[in-house]
């Protein structure tokens, strides 16, 4: 696409994006008719997960655990090389190529 056919498009998208469509105050009603209150209850649902998720962490001494797991990782590396395998790396590297990606086009759309 030239830039030509990209002025054209984005010129007829902004025109559209201005226009309005009557609906007799339907938006603003069913706007105005949700809960507001759900937004509290959400935020006290979270902050409770978030506190039970803390409690368990600590009851059952979660930083040892993580300890214990990384040592159990390096030991287990240092003794073992891991083998690798083609398709796993083959697989990863167009992984973080599409997050890449991914990455770039939406920064596109955050400067424009």
């Amino acid at each position: 696409m030239d830039k030509q056919d990209e002025k054209l498009l984005q010129q007829f998208f902004s025109e559209a994006a201005q226009q309005t469509i009557e609906d007799n105050g339907f938006t603003e009603r069913v706007m105005n008719r949700l809960p507001v209150r759900m937004k509290r209850y959400t935020r006290i649902w979270t902050g409770c997960c978030i506190l039970f998720a803390a409690l368990l962490f600590t009851l059952f001494h979660g930083w040892e655990l993580l300890l214990v797991q990384l040592e159990v990782f390096i030991r287990t590396t240092i003794a073992e090389p891991p083998h690798i395998n083609p398709i796993m790396v083959v697989f990863t590297l167009f992984c973080l190529l599409m997050i890449g990606v991914y990455e770039l086009l939406s920064y596109e759309r955050v400067i424009r």
